[in-house]
């Protein structure tokens, strides 16, 4: 006999009748406190390998009715930017997690033009595997209402314009992102 069965054997339940109790407990949870609807992230990597993380997750949630912010930070910046195309690559210097078609030693990833091979190469298995491209998570994302939130402290840095950014960023600092992710059951740093 699995566990499971032994749990619902010792409760007198069954599985069907557990699944009920857990969201009727949800629902009563969601009653009571509203930060249940809500996530917030933060989005500080501006490589195309990370662009992908916070999108996925804050589309995911808006999908699932939950209020979603997302604060783009430093380089993050990148990934909400007008010209985020191009700006967007994947680096395969000191990235040893990064999948190859053969092993290569570190030395090889500085020879120029392996940035933009390695580039090319994630979007051409993200095509082949129908995985969603940038634009498209970020059409979603804006269909979705999640908000896209840009730091006003490091556009000030990088010397970025309001007018830099695609359409439906927001411009805030991180007093106001945190008055966001202080009501959030989930918050995430990507």
């Amino acid at each position: 006999m699995s566990e499971t069965q032994t749990i619902d054997v010792a409760a007198g339940l069954s599985e069907d009748a557990v699944r009920q109790i857990v969201r009727e407990e949800l629902e009563r949870a969601k009653k009571q406190d509203q930060a249940v609807r809500k996530a917030a992230i933060i989005a500080s990597k501006g490589t195309l390998d990370f662009a992908y993380p916070p999108l996925i997750i804050a589309t995911t949630a808006a999908a699932m009715g939950m209020e979603t912010h997302v604060f783009f930070t430093f380089y993050g910046l990148n990934i909400i930017h007008k010209d985020f195309e191009s700006k967007l690559k994947v680096s395969p210097v000191g990235n040893p997690a990064m999948p190859t078609p053969m092993p290569m030693p570190n030395l090889v990833t500085v020879i120029p033009g392996m940035g933009p091979m390695a580039t090319s190469m994630m979007k051409s298995k993200f095509d082949k595997k129908h995985v969603a491209t940038i634009h498209e998570l970020l059409d979603v994302a804006r269909e979705t209402d999640v908000h896209l939130i840009a730091c006003q402290m490091t556009m000030e840095v990088f010397g970025y314009r309001e007018d830099e950014f695609i359409e439906g960023v927001e411009f805030g600092g991180a007093a106001a992102f945190l008055s966001e992710a202080r009501r959030a059951h989930v918050t995430l740093f990507v």
